[in-house]
């Protein structure tokens, strides 16, 4: 018997959906989230209690659009865990299928959702639940973090990240060529690389003081440019900053 999640901000779509998991007989248990962070904290729960703890979820039935994290990013997320579950997209939108698949999704089932379409999708879960494979993904060393990008792990080296943007629980680290979300907290992220060059610039926001191109004033507000990006910088952080960016320059 699987056990369930299933994932919509839409509050029909997410009902229909439960009233169908919950008809088909190979699913024990199904559960709903509002959002994608409602979701993780379900999932994190899921994670600690273990494979066959009482909170544990075998599949989740995933929605794209959905305000703040989507779909997708929630996906990526998952990917990085050592034991993620089984993803199954639920969407009126087909244009995501590639990248649905590159995430390594078990299937992706078109809205309105129909119950031969929907058990098809149960039937691929489970026959998967024992057989999906599931891989560690480890830090290598202090100087990368690994990332999930299209299915694939891959390591960001700490000295090409610019800058860094809080996401709730999550951070988004940014470099030249993208950014990439991570399910680690803006402060511990400012507190592991204090020593590495990084400084909190606003409740959002850490950058690299080695990528910041300009310190610029403008009628009392302060903000930094940061490979081509203007961010502000709070009144509580602009003198540490200006502080370190001086002793910088003078070192």
């Amino acid at each position: 018997m699987l056990r369930a999640l299933a994932v919509d901000d839409e509050q029909p779509s997410l009902e229909e959906l439960l009233y169908l998991l919950n008809a088909d007989p190979r699913i024990g248990s199904a559960e709903g989230a509002g959002d994608a962070t409602e979701a993780l904290r379900r999932i994190n729960r899921a994670l600690e209690s273990g494979p066959g703890g009482p909170e544990a979820i075998d599949v989740v039935f995933l929605d794209i659009h959905m305000p703040g994290l989507d779909g997708l990013d929630l996906a990526r997320l998952l990917g990085g865990f050592a034991q993620p579950p089984l993803v199954v997209f639920v969407t009126a939108h087909e244009g995501f299928a590639v990248q649905a698949f590159d995430l390594k999704a078990v299937d992706y089932v078109l809205k309105p959702v129909r119950r031969e379409r929907l058990a098809e999708a149960i039937r691929r879960a489970a026959q998967l639940r024992d057989t999906a494979p599931r891989i560690p993904v480890h830090e290598p060393d202090p100087d990368h973090l690994s990332v999930e990008l299209g299915g694939v792990t891959r390591f960001v080296a700490v000295d090409d990240i610019t800058h860094v943007e809080a996401h709730g629980d999550y951070a988004r680290l940014h470099t030249a060529l993208g950014s990439h979300l991570v399910r680690i907290p803006l402060s511990t992220l400012e507190e592991r690389w204090r020593s590495r060059g990084f400084v909190r610039i606003h409740r959002r926001h850490l950058v690299a003081l080695r990528h910041i191109a300009e310190l610029r004033l403008d009628a009392g507000t302060v903000s930094v440019l940061v490979d081509s990006v203007e961010l502000q910088v709070s009144r509580r952080h602009a003198r540490q900053l200006r502080d370190l960016l001086l002793r910088r320059t003078t070192s």
